[in-house]
């Protein structure tokens, strides 16, 4: 049986040693790693029971750790919205004073409203960045709607302006 060498492709495969590979010095990396707040692993599973009121009636929140694991950079939750909508209930314009939020609809669909983008129904994998103090509203929601929202930093204040 004769055997057939396969060609090369042509390209070679080329490792950097780490310290060619770092683009930022040690000592750079190392003094902004001292200005962050402390990281730990966290896990949260899912259990029913972990919902609990919060800022709104109208919703459950699902606290997933992340602000505690972070030393209050980050917050995360996950928010059940209860139903039936009552529009005169949710459609409150207001911002959050906040850096950075993003929110992502796990479940359902959710109608709301954001300064400069008009009315937009977000459904079950829709995401979206909120920037720091957009004005919105809710307008309606599904009665399964679920969203995850994460928000930095962990405490940040709403402002009502109705």
């Amino acid at each position: 049986m004769a055997r057939t060498k396969a060609k090369p492709s042509g390209r070679r495969a080329r490792r950097q040693s780490a310290s060619k590979r770092r683009s930022v010095p040690k000592a750079t990396s190392t003094a902004r790693r001292q200005t962050k707040p402390r990281q730990r692993f966290v896990v949260s599973h899912h259990r029913e029971d972990d919902f609990e009121g919060g800022l709104r009636r109208y919703a459950k929140y699902r606290d997933l750790g992340i602000a505690r694991a972070t030393n209050g950079m980050v917050r995360a939750h996950v928010i059940r919205f209860v139903p039936p909508c009552r529009p005169e209930e949710v459609s409150k314009r207001h911002y959050h004073d906040v850096d950075f939020q993003m929110v992502y609809v796990l479940k359902g669909w959710i109608k709301t409203e954001l300064d400069g983008q008009g009315a937009i129904v977000m459904r079950a994998g829709s995401a979206w960045i909120q920037p720091p103090r957009i004005e919105h509203v809710v307008l309606d929601y599904s009665d399964d709607c679920e969203v995850l929202e994460v928000i930095l930093p962990a405490d940040f204040a709403t402002v009502e302006l109705e």
